[in-house]
């Protein structure tokens, strides 16, 4: 029997190596797990014209691709439980955020823009009354959401480049100064879209069964979803039924994206 005599100095060795071994893995899945995934965008950006041409035809689209959006937050009970259920499913989604309450809730703007979320842009107020005043009251809603948005996530220069018209550009409602805004958000290198799928979880209180159903019939038969939900509870809550959603799309061959893709996929196509 061979007897094998180990020093102290090759343990102490072994023992640093080991340690050395553990730290370098732990750290790795620190950087790992608080990753920013978001591409930087701001008003220095060269934004490719495809881009627009991308947004512009998206629910026209065959791809089973659904594009994930939320308006009207960041609300402070409903956002982060969305968000708890997106890093759940590994799913980055479109958040058109109002500025108003993105002053009040820098905070959960800052963890969606880190954990890879697109924040774009719905207006300051949500109020048409003072949205559509005049040209100048317009562009001046627009740019302090942005200003907001830039605020709480530590970029003074931030850009969405997508607006999203208070119920939507295809409302009957101010069609004539939405028509006048979007000659406004075009000088401004801005796309505005609409949606193509819903849970109508903003016209009526709906059981999460219900909601599920309305998503399920306004997605059938198509092939790329522009899916509107929103993250507040003012009528019903989405949050309550949206890993049901997630995982419906999932079953039906969805996959999903947000607007961060349409950005590098149009860079691609220059």
């Amino acid at each position: 029997m061979k007897i094998y005599i180990v020093s102290k100095k090759n343990i102490k060795i072994v023992c640093l190596i080991i340690i050395l071994t553990i730290a370098i893995s732990v750290l790795y899945l620190l950087i790992r797990d608080n990753q920013v995934f978001a591409i930087e965008i701001n008003r220095n950006s060269v934004i490719s014209g495809e881009f627009e041409k991308q947004i512009r035809t998206l629910t026209s689209k065959e791809e089973k691709i659904a594009y994930l959006t939320f308006d009207d937050g960041p609300n402070k009970v409903v956002t982060p439980v969305v968000l708890d259920i997106l890093k759940k499913e590994n799913v980055k989604a479109t958040f058109f955020v109002i500025g108003k309450n993105v002053e009040e809730h820098p905070e959960i703007v800052k963890r969606g823009y880190e954990e890879g979320h697109y924040m774009a842009n719905h207006g300051y107020s949500h109020d048409n009354k003072k949205l559509y005043k005049s040209d100048n009251d317009f562009l001046e809603e627009v740019r302090k959401t942005d200003k907001a948005i830039g605020k709480a996530i530590g970029d003074e220069e931030y850009c969405s480049y997508v607006f999203r018209f208070p119920n939507g550009y295809i409302a009957k409602q101010n069609k004539r100064e939405k028509e006048r805004a979007v000659k406004l958000l075009s000088n401004m290198d801005y796309s505005y879209i609409d949606w193509n799928c819903l849970n109508n979880d903003s016209m009526k209180k709906y059981s999460n069964k219900q909601l599920l159903e309305n998503l399920k019939k306004t997605s059938k038969n198509k092939g790329t979803l522009v899916v509107l939900m929103h993250d507040t509870k003012d009528v019903s809550n989405s949050s309550l039924v949206l890993e049901d959603s997630i995982k419906y799309l999932k079953s039906q061959g969805y996959t999903f994206h947000n607007f961060y893709d349409l950005i590098e996929e149009a860079g691609n196509k220059q």
